[in-house]
C-alpha cells in the first residue's frame, strides 16, 4: 500500500490567507529554480497537496503567477525606482529604465515571465497582455517625471508602456549584438525610443 503523502509538509495553514500566501510562495519559489513558467500541478506537488487544494485559492494558471509575479518583483520595482531617481527627462528616464530592466531580466527569471509570458502555454504575444501592461504602468509611474506636463494621459501612458514592451520584445528574440558597447545601446535607444516619447509633447501641443 503507498504511503500517503503528508499535505502542507505536515503543517496545514491555519486560515485561508496563510493557504494562499503559502501558494504563492511556493510558486515564486519554483520559478526561481526553474527558470520557467510552472503550472498549478507543479505547485500541488511541491505543498504535497491536490492540485483541486491550490485551484481553491487559484482558479486558473494565470491568477497564481499573476500573484507569484507581483510577489516576486516588488523588490526589481524599488531598486528600478532608486537607478532612475532624478532624471526627469523621459527619454532619458525610458532609456534608463529600459536598459536596466534588459540587465535584469538575465538574472530574474519572475521579471522575464511578467513580460513575456504569463503561464507555460503563452508564447510571445504575452508580451501585451494585460500583465505585462499593468506591470508597465507600474514601472513608469515610478519615474520622476511629470508625465501630464510632457502631453501623457493615462490612455498615453498604457500607449507608452505597450510600445516600449514590444520593443523589449525585439531584445528578447534577437539579444544585443555583443560587439556594442553599453554606451552604444544607450545612444542607439535614446535616439529612436526617446525621440517617440518625446514626440507625444508635440502632437498633444498641435491638438
Amino acid at each position: 500500500m503507498a504511503r500517503k503523502r503528508r499535505g502542507w509538509g505536515g503543517d496545514p495553514p491555519a486560515t485561508d490567507d496563510e493557504a494562499a500566501q503559502r501558494i504563492v510562495a511556493a510558486a515564486v519559489e519554483l520559478i526561481a529554480e526553474t527558470g520557467a513558467a510552472i503550472t498549478i500541478a507543479d505547485v500541488a506537488e511541491s505543498l504535497g497537496v491536490i492540485r483541486q487544494t491550490v485551484y481553491r485559492y487559484f482558479p486558473t494558471a494565470d491568477e497564481l503567477m499573476r500573484a507569484a509575479a507581483i510577489a516576486s518583483v516588488d523588490g526589481f520595482l524599488d531598486r528600478l525606482a532608486v537607478h532612475v531617481r532624478g532624471i526627469h527627462d523621459p527619454a532619458d528616464a525610458m532609456t534608463e529604465g529600459f536598459l536596466f530592466t534588459l540587465e535584469a531580466v538575465a538574472t530574474t527569471p519572475h521579471l522575464g515571465i511578467v513580460l513575456s509570458a504569463p503561464n507555460a502555454a503563452a508564447g510571445p504575444r504575452h508580451v501585451a497582455s494585460a500583465l505585462a501592461q499593468d506591470f508597465g504602468m507600474r514601472m513608469i509611474t515610478r519615474f520622476d517625471v511629470d508625465w501630464a506636463g510632457f502631453g501623457y494621459d493615462d490612455a498615453a501612458l498604457r500607449d507608452l508602456v505597450e510600445f516600449t514592451l514590444r520593443t523589449m520584445l525585439s531584445f528578447f528574440v534577437a539579444p544585443n549584438d555583443p560587439s556594442r558597447s553599453p554606451e552604444e545601446l544607450r545612444r542607439f535607444l535614446r535616439r529612436w525610443l526617446g525621440s517617440a516619447i518625446l514626440a507625444q509633447r508635440a502632437d498633444d501641443l498641435t491638438r
